[in-house]
C-alpha cells in the first residue's frame, strides 16, 4: 500500500516561500516494494567522504535534504542513505520540525495543522538512516557524540489540548522562538530569565525489528526518541541492533530539555553539525541502550506506564552493576540502593522514560545531592508521593506550574513551556509502597539585569 503526502503551500510568517513538498512513505515490508528514490549511490558515497585527521575512520559528511530526511516515522525497509564502516565518523545535518516548517514565524496554529493534518507520524525530521556494515541483529552499535553545533535559534511550544503532560488543562497554544547564544551558552526565556544550553539529539537510534512504518515518537529498546538530556557532547550511546545494518537515525535535535519535558517540547533547534563515531560491538550483549559519561553509565527504563518503567529500570541497574562489579543480586540490589541516583526522562512520548546513575568509579562516588522537600537556596522544590509513580509525578509537576505562576508571575502558559525546559524531576529511592518525584527548578534561572 503506497500513501503519498502533498503538503499545501502555505506561508509561515513570511519567513520560508510558498512551497509544494511531496513525501513518499510506503507500509510495505520489503525494500523491493519501496517506490523511494534512491539516496545513495556510489557516485554520491565518494563525493561525501572528506579527507580528516580529526576524527576516526573515515569521514562522511551527510547533509540534511528533502533525499536524506523522514518526516515522523521509522522504517526498516528503508533505502539507506549512507554507508558506512565499523570505526568510522558521520557528520549530520538536522532540520527543524516537519520538514525545516517549524521555524520563526510558523504560528501556533500552523504547527497544530502540521500535526493534525498528518496524523500517525511525529513531528521530527530524522537524518538517515545510515547503514553500517557488518552490523547483525544481536550485535551493539557503540555511538560516541563527538561535537554538536546547534542553529542560532530554537523553539518551545505547547499545541493547544493536545500532547504534553497535561492537554486538557492547556486548551491554549504558544510558541516562543529564542536565540542561542552560544557563546556564553544561554537561551533568553524571558527578561531575566535564561536557560542553560546543553545540545543534545532527542532522537538517536537504530531500525526496530518489526518490518512496517512507525511514528518517530516512542522510544524502546532500539532508543529512538529517549529524550536522555545527559546524551550530551562526549558521551556515548550503546544500542542493541534488531536489523543487518543496524540503520542509526538522528532527529528531534535539542539545545535544552527539563528532565520530564512536560509541555512535549524542549528547546528544539536543529544541528549544523551533529558528529559521531560509531563502532560495532560483536561481544557485547544488551537488552536496553546504555549511555556512558565521563563520569558514569546511564540505564533506563521505558514503558507506556511509569511503575512498570521503573521495574525495568531496577532490572537494568541491578544486571549492569552485576556486570560490571562481579557482584551477585542481592550485593547489586544493595548497592543500586545505596547509590540511588534517577531522574524522570520524559513523560510525553507514548513510552515514557526513566533512567539512573552509576558511577564508574565506586571509590569517588558521584556527588548525589540529597532531595529536597521544600524550597532551598539553589532550588524551588515541590514534590509528590503516591503509589502511583504516574500520579505523584503529575502533582509534583503540577505543583511547580502553580509555583511558578504564584512566586515568579509567569503566565500559566510560560509555566508550562520554562519547566519543560529546565525543571528536573528526580525519583527518591523506592523502598516501600509509596514513590516520590522530587522536581527541582534552579533559582539560577533567574538572572539579574
Amino acid at each position: 500500500m503506497l500513501v503519498r503526502y502533498h503538503l499545501p503551500s502555505h506561508r509561515a510568517g513570511g519567513v520560508f516561500a510558498a512551497s509544494v513538498l511531496t513525501l513518499v512513505c510506503s507500509l510495505a515490508v520489503a525494500q523491493s516494494q519501496l517506490p523511494f528514490v534512491p539516496a545513495s549511490t556510489p557516485e554520491q558515497e565518494k563525493l561525501r567522504l572528506v579527507p580528516s585527521k580529526k576524527y576516526p575512520g573515515k569521514v562522511h559528511l551527510l547533509p540534511a535534504t528533502m533525499e536524506t530526511t523522514q518526516w515522523g516515522w521509522f522504517n526498516n525497509a528503508q533505502p539507506p542513505v549512507l554507508n558506512v564502516n565499523s570505526g568510522d565518523t558521520i557528520v549530520f545535518e538536522t532540520m527543524m520540525h516537519s520538514h525545516n516548517q517549524v521555524v520563526p514565524g510558523t504560528t501556533i496554529e500552523q504547527i497544530k495543522k502540521l500535526r493534525t493534518d498528518y496524523p500517525g507520524r511525529g513531528p521530527h525530521t530524522l537524518t538517515g538512516p545510515v547503514y553500517i556494515e557488518g552490523a547483525e541483529p544481536g550485535d551493539v552499535l557503540k555511538v560516541r557524540i563527538n561535537k554538536i553545533v546547534p542553529r542560532a535559534y530554537g523553539t518551545n511550544f505547547n499545541v493547544p489540548g493536545m500532547f504534553g503532560q497535561f492537554p486538557t488543562k492547556f486548551p491554549d497554544g504558544q510558541v516562543k522562538y529564542l536565540y542561542l547564544d552560544l557563546e556564553r551558552k544561554v537561551a533568553e526565556f524571558a527578561p531575566g530569565i535564561e536557560i542553560p544550553l546543553a545540545p543534545f539529539p532527542g532522537i538517536l537510534g537504530v531500525a526496530r525489528a518489526e518490518p512496517g512504518q512507525y511514528s518517530s515518537v516512542p522510544p524502546g529498546r532500539y532508543g529512538g526518541n529517549l529524550d536522555t538530556r545527559d546524551e550530551t557532547e562526549g558521551s556515548t550511546l550503546y544500542v542493541p541492533v534488531f536489523v543487518k545494518g543496524a540503520l542509526l537515525w538522528t532527529g528531534d535535535s535539542h539545545a535544552a530539555q527539563g528532565n520530564g519535558e512536560i509541555n512535549l517540547t524542549a528547546l528544539e533547534t536543529a544541528y549544523k553539525e551533529m558528529n559521531v563515531t560509531i563502532d560495532v560491538l560483536k561481544n557485547m550483549k544488551l537488552e536496553w541502550p546504555r549511555i556512558e559519561t565521563k563520569d558514569a553509565w546511564i540505564t533506563v527504563g521505558i514503558d507506556r506506564d511509569l511503575n512498570k518503567a521503573l521495574d525495568i529500570l531496577k532490572e537494568e541497574t541491578t544486571t549492569f552493576l552485576m556486570q560490571q562489579l562481579k557482584l551477585n543480586k542481592e550485593d547489586a540490589e544493595k548497592q543500586m540502593m545505596s547509590s540511588w541516583d534517577c531522574r524522570v526522562s520524559q513523560v510525553v512520548d507514548v513510552n515514557k522514560g526513566l533512567h539512573c546513575f552509576s558511577a564508574k568509579n565506586t571509590k569517588e562516588r558521584r556527588r548525589i545531592e540529597a532531595l529536597p522537600e521544600h524550597e532551598n537556596k539553589t532550588y524551588l522544590v515541590t514534590v509528590g508521593k503516591d503509589a502511583d509513580l504516574n500520579k505523584a509525578m503529575d502533582d509534583a509537576s503540577w505543583a511547580m506550574i502553580g509555583l511558578l505562576e504564584a512566586n515568579k508571575q509567569l503566565t500559566r502558559l510560560d509555566a508550562y513551556g520554562l519547566a519543560s525546559m529546565v525543571m528536573d524531576c528526580r525519583l527518591a529511592a523506592p523502598t516501600g509502597p509509596q514513590k516520590a518525584v522530587h522536581c527541582l527548578v534552579p533559582k539560577s534561572t533567574w538572572v539579574a539585569r
